[in-house]
C-alpha cells in the first residue's frame, strides 16, 4: 500500500510539472514558432524568455510575461504578453523583438554571415514575470531551437568568375529552376542569407558582391560588371534563362531599376526593389556615386545629436529625367516596397515619381507599391529584429556613423512579415505562372 502510495505522490509531481513545447525545434527563419506552455497554475505569472548569441560573441534576448488560463496554460499564438519586450498576442515575439542585452555594445546589427549554420536560440520559461538579471534566475524549462536560412538540400555555390563575386544557392531537386539576382546596398560585402532563404523556396538566387572595402579602390563598379554577373546566373544549367528576376535593397534597388530600364542584356521577367528609390545621388559611375555619397556626409540632420538621418542626401526628388534612372521605359513588373519612417533614403517621395513617371509612359500598370507605415529602411526577412539605427561604415570610408534607419519595432516586424509573403508570392507568380516575355 504504501508504494502504491508512493507511485501516486510521484505521479502527480511529474503532472504538475511545467512542460514548455516548442515546433519545430529544427526550422527555417521564416516559419512561425507555436511555443505552448502547459501544466502551470491557473492564473500562474510567467515570463518567456529568448537568447542568441551572434557570431560576433554579442548576447540579444526577448522576453514576454505571460499568465495562464484556468487550464494552467499559456498558448504565446493565443495569449497576449501583458509586458516585455513586445506586448499582445505575438506568436514571433520572442524572435522579433530581440535586442542587445543591456551592457552591450551600442550600434549593434543582427546579421547572419555563416548561411551553413543555424541560428541558435535558448528558450526559456522563468516562474513570475521577471524583466532583468535572467542570467541570475533559474528557468523552469529551457530548450535549444535552431533557426536556419538554408534547407536541406540547398547546394551553396562560390562564384568567382570574369572579375565576378557573389554565392549562387541552388534549390534541393533535378531543376533548371528561375534565377534571382539578389543585391544588397551601400554597407558593402557578400550578403548571403536572403539568396540563401530564397533558394529554400524554389529559386536559383546569387547573392551578388559589388562592393568590397579592401579593394574598393580597384572595383569598377560598373554597368559591365552587372550586366556580366547577370549573364552567368543566366548561363547556369541549373537555371532557367527566360526565367529571372532582380532584387535589390536600398542601393541595390537603384542598381535593379537602373539596370532594368537601360540595359538591353538585363532583361528580366520582374524585378523586387526594397527601401530603394530610382534617383542616385549623383549621375555618374556606381563607383563616383559612393564616392559622392561620403562627401555628402555634412549635408544631413542629426536625431538624439548622435544619429544621422540621410535621406536629406537625395532630396528634394529632380524633376529632369537625366538626374534619374528612366523607370517609363522599365517593361516589366516591379515589386516596390516602402518603409512609410525610412530616414535613409527618401523612398516615399520616390515612389510617388516612379508612379507619376511610368503613369505618363503608360507603364503605370507594371509597378506593385506597398507602403508600411511606421516601418523603417532595412526591411529583411521575417521575424528579423528591428533596428532603428545601427552603426554604419560607406565603403571606402573608414569614418563609422551611427545610422538611423527609423522604423517602430512593431510596424516594422509586420512590414517584414508582409512583405516577405508577398515577395515571394509575385516571384511564384511572375517566375513560375506567367508567360515568359517575348524579348525583341
Amino acid at each position: 500500500m504504501k508504494m502504491l502510495a508512493v507511485k501516486r505522490l510521484l505521479s502527480t509531481v511529474v503532472q504538475a510539472c511545467p512542460l514548455l513545447s516548442i515546433k519545430p525545434t529544427r526550422g527555417l527563419v521564416d516559419e512561425k514558432l507555436q511555443i505552448v506552455v502547459r501544466n502551470l497554475r491557473p492564473k500562474q505569472a510567467v515570463t518567456l524568455h529568448s537568447v542568441h548569441q551572434s557570431e560576433d560573441k554579442d548576447f540579444w534576448e526577448a522576453f514576454g510575461h505571460y499568465v495562464s488560463d484556468d487550464n494552467g496554460t499559456v498558448t504565446v499564438a493565443k495569449d497576449a504578453s501583458l509586458s516585455g519586450t513586445y506586448v499582445g498576442v505575438e506568436a514571433m515575439g520572442l524572435m522579433w523583438s530581440l535586442r542587445p542585452v543591456p551592457g552591450s555594445r551600442t550600434g549593434l546589427r543582427f546579421l547572419k554571415k555563416d548561411v551553413l549554420s543555424p541560428l541558435v536560440f535558448h528558450i526559456s520559461m522563468y516562474d513570475g514575470h521577471v524583466s532583468q538579471g535572467f542570467t541570475q534566475h533559474t528557468p523552469l524549462e529551457s530548450l535549444v531551437i535552431e533557426r536556419w536560412y538554408m534547407a536541406p538540400g540547398v547546394q551553396r555555390i562560390d562564384i568567382r568568375e570574369r572579375g565576378v563575386r557573389g554565392t549562387l544557392f541552388i534549390p534541393p531537386g533535378p531543376g533548371p529552376f528561375p534565377g534571382v539576382l539578389d543585391m544588397w546596398g551601400g554597407g558593402g560585402g557578400l550578403v548571403e542569407y536572403r539568396a540563401a532563404l530564397l533558394a529554400t523556396h524554389g529559386f536559383a538566387s546569387m547573392a551578388l558582391e559589388y562592393l568590397t572595402s579592401g579593394e574598393f579602390k580597384k572595383l569598377k563598379v560598373d554597368v559591365n560588371y552587372f550586366e556580366m554577373a547577370y549573364q552567368i546566373l543566366q548561363n547556369h544549367p541549373m537555371v532557367r534563362r527566360d526565367r529571372l528576376a532582380l532584387c535589390g535593397l536600398s542601393l541595390g534597388s537603384y542598381v535593379t531599376l537602373f539596370m532594368v530600364a537601360t540595359s538591353k542584356i538585363i532583361q528580366p521577367q520582374c524585378c523586387v526593389c526594397i527601401s530603394g528609390s530610382h534617383v542616385p545621388p549623383v549621375k555618374t559611375s556606381f563607383y563616383e556615386i559612393l564616392l559622392d555619397m561620403k562627401k555628402r556626409l555634412e549635408k544631413h540632420r542629426r536625431e538624439n545629436i548622435q544619429e544621422l538621418i540621410w535621406r536629406d542626401v537625395m532630396l528634394p526628388i529632380p524633376a529632369e529625367l537625366c538626374f534619374k534612372a528612366d523607370v517609363g521605359q522599365i517593361t516589366c513588373p516591379v515589386l516596390l516596397m516602402v518603409g512609410g519612417d525610412d530616414q535613409s533614403w527618401p523612398t516615399l517621395e520616390s515612389a510617388e515619381d516612379m508612379e507619376q513617371i511610368m503613369e505618363k509612359a503608360g507603364n503605370r500598370h507594371l509597378l506593385q507599391v506597398h507602403i508600411y507605415p511606421g516601418a523603417g529602411h532595412l526591411i529583411e526577412p521575417p521575424y528579423s529584429p528591428h533596428h532603428r539605427a545601427t552603426n554604419f561604415s560607406l565603403q571606402g570610408s573608414k569614418d563609422k556613423v551611427l545610422m538611423l534607419w527609423g522604423g517602430q519595432a512593431k510596424p516594422h516586424a509586420d512590414a517584414q512579415e508582409d512583405s516577405w509573403e508577398k515577395t515571394v508570392a509575385f516571384l511564384q507568380q511572375q517566375l513560375y505562372h506567367a508567360t515568359p516575355q517575348v524579348k525583341l
